[in-house]
Formats: C-alpha cells, structure tokens, sequence
C-alpha cells in the first residue's frame, strides 16, 4: 500500500485521479467478466454483494466525504456544518433530478424511470448503473483536486484509499449488470460489453471533479459533501431496494455490514 501511495504522491492529482478511477473502472469489468464463467449468480449472493456495496458507499460518504469537509470548513456551531449540509443536499437533488430525466431500468427488469423512451432494456439498465457511478467518480477526484489544491485535510493517502474503497463494492457492481443481462439470453460478450462499460463515466466524473476543485478551492467542502449527497441517494433510493426484493433481505443486510466495517477500517487505518 506505501508503495501504490508513493507513486500517487509524485503524480500530478488530476491524473492520478484519472489513474485511480481507471482502477475502479477495471474492477467493474473484472467483475463484469464473470459472465464468461456463469450464466446465473445464486440471488442470494448477488444481495449480499449489493448489499456490501451499500455498506461501502455509506462508510464511504461520511469517513471519507462528510467528515473531512466539515473539518476544513471556517467558523464554529451551525456555520462550521452549514457547507457540509448545503453540498450534501444539493448532491442528493442533483442525482433526484437525474433519476426522473434519464430514462434507466432497474436490475429486476420490472421497474423503469425517467424520461419514457423506446430505448432497449439493455440500454437501460446501463444507464441505471451509470447513475450510480457518477458520484463515485466524482468523490474520488474532487479528493484529488484537494490535494492538488494544497489543502492539509486533503491526503493522497485518504483519496488512494477511497478510489480502493469504491473499487471494491465496484466488483459486484460489474456482476450485477452483466449477469442480469446473459440471464435476459444476451450473448457472454455483449453482456460484459455492457457491464464494464457503466463505470466508463467514473474516470470522466473523476476529472471533472479533480479540476473543479483545483480551480475553486473553496469550493471543496461543498464539493465533498455534495458527492456525499449523492452517494446516500443511490443507496437509499437503489442498492438498498434492490436488495428487498426477495427472501435475502438478512443476508442483503449483513453484507451492509460487512461493507461499512471495510470501508471504514480502511479508512481509519490507512487514509
């Protein structure tokens, strides 16, 4: 791990920001590749790793997004919180208005939102899981863009460590697109066509959130709990329903668990 972080730190942020959501973006395809092997997944494996993806995305946004950005802001009391609570809801508002304009599928098939369009379910689905990655990718490099910003609450070591995080929960991410669609009698290699191509938007979210930042500096407490936002909004209004849907509910659950202990261990110890 010292040595994956020395590297980071003789990057420029913006690239490793890159560099570190191309790894998150090579396990959703790893886990995507599991189509080749399989043509189904037991349903109560797939909820439990919907479930550990959960628990990261939630450990995530407050050890690694919440907290830190309440750290940095000025001011005692309710003004010390209050960038941490504006940005945390405008990023819960900004995926809330995507969910109801961007046509997507859910990953049972049975519940599609948005715009209405005769776009094929595949498609679909992509779009859903794509949603999801947005704001991973954009954690991810507005940690980045702190560091390049020179802000001591920003640590190559605490993005490096979140990128590894979401990379994590980002395998099963890659499952549960590719299976549900070899299932639906999509040939092995369109079904992972399509599974790793969800997270091809965290690298490009990534950067935009790495420069962002590096140009508004103080933007970054915002920024990070913005993601925050976002991130809880996924899990709340998707991960956590999709894992209900069937009779795994306490297996879906102790994955979430399993998740925040993860995710936050890492973040503890390492960033």
């Amino acid at each position: 791990m010292e040595t994956v972080i020395a590297f980071f730190e003789k990057t420029d942020p913006v690239l490793g920001a890159l560099y570190a959501t191309i790894f998150t973006w090579g396990l959703t395809a790893f886990g995507a590749s599991f189509v080749f092997f399989f043509k189904t997944m037991n349903r109560a494996v797939l909820d439990g790793m919907l479930g550990f993806t959960g628990g990261v995305m939630v450990a995530a946004s407050f050890w690694s997004l919440l907290a830190p950005g309440i750290e940095m802001s000025p001011g005692e009391g309710f003004l010390k919180v209050m960038p941490a609570a504006i940005g945390f809801g405008l990023g819960a508002l900004f995926i809330f208005a995507l969910d109801k304009i961007l046509p997507h599928i859910h990953i049972n098939f049975k519940e599609s939102e948005g715009i209405k369009t005769p776009w094929h379910r595949t498609t679909l689905l992509v779009l859903a899981i794509t949603l999801h990655n947005i704001p991973e990718g954009l954690a991810v490099g507005v940690l980045f863009g702190g560091v390049a910003a020179g802000l001591p609450e920003a640590s190559i070591a605490g993005a490096v460590v979140l990128a590894l995080g979401i990379g994590i929960q980002n395998f099963p991410e890659g499952i549960a697109v590719s299976m549900p669609l070899r299932r639906q009698g999509i040939s092995r290699f369109k079904s992972f066509w399509y599974g790793q191509l969800s997270a091809v938007v965290e690298p490009i979210a990534a950067v935009i959130g790495a420069v962002a930042v590096t140009f508004f500096t103080p933007i970054l407490p915002y920024a990070l709990a913005f993601a925050a936002g976002a991130m809880i909004f996924v899990v709340v209004e998707e991960v956590i329903p999709e894992t209900q849907q069937d009779k795994y509910t306490d297996i879906a659950t102790l994955g979430f668990i399993g998740g925040f202990i993860v995710m936050m261990s890492l973040d503890v110890a390492l960033g």
